[in-house]
């Protein structure tokens, strides 16, 4: 019997050492996240990215997306719903983060969609689309030219901008900031600097909104 209890004791402790542990970790994460932002926004946010809402907003929300990613699919009305809650006080910032294999194509398509300034557009027709360019998280980004062309957009001007090197060095940089900033998945979002707790949409309306607190 007190062998049986020695275990159960011994389960425990590890289980409330593991938790421990982890929130240890993310609350480390998240204060080498806030230094960085405090030190020097540029890995957060690079120069001429996609942006929304009122530049002299006090809260900056970074978002790392992938194109291909059906959980970005999914939060982007919830992003912009939370945005419209809060006019003017919410700057987004857009970084691309092409995790799925092939996704860095489509990714090229919305910024030489941006340098057209149609990204926004492009962006919610690719997201519209994604279930039939990218079943099961399996990207055949050519099928995605089969769903924009009502956006507007200048295509052969497209296709021309989409292989600048300066748009293939965006998507690099895209890579190389979350890496920095130990973005393993998509959609990432930092407030401010702060990375999530934990993920999910009401941990990014909790932050935002402790942000806004603060600021205004």
């Amino acid at each position: 019997m007190k062998q049986k209890h020695l275990v159960i004791f011994s389960a425990i402790f590890l289980l409330v050492a593991f938790v421990a542990g982890a929130m240890l970790y993310r609350s480390q994460k998240s204060d080498e996240s806030l230094q960085a932002y405090r030190r020097d926004k540029s890995t957060f946010i690079r120069e001429n990215v996609p942006a929304f809402g009122n530049p002299a907003a006090k809260v900056d929300l970074v978002e790392f997306l992938d194109p291909a990613c059906g959980t970005c699919k999914e939060f982007y009305p919830l992003v912009k719903k939370l945005m419209e809650a809060h006019p003017d006080k919410i700057r987004l910032y857009v970084r691309y983060a092409a995790f799925h294999q092939g996704s860095d194509y489509v990714v090229k398509i919305l910024e030489a969609a941006h340098r057209q300034g149609k990204f926004r557009e492009t962006l919610e027709a690719v997201f519209a689309a994604q279930d039939a360019w990218a079943p099961q998280h399996r990207p055949q980004p050519e099928l995605v030219w089969n769903y924009i062309g009502g956006v507007g957009l200048d295509i052969r001007k497209l296709r021309h901008d989409m292989n600048l090197p300066e748009v293939e060095k965006i998507v690099q940089q895209g890579l190389a900031d979350a890496k920095t900033l130990n973005v393993k998945a998509t959609p990432e979002f930092f407030v401010n600097g702060k990375p999530l707790p934990s993920f999910g949409y009401d941990q990014l309306k909790s932050l935002v909104e402790e942000e806004l607190a603060a600021a205004y």
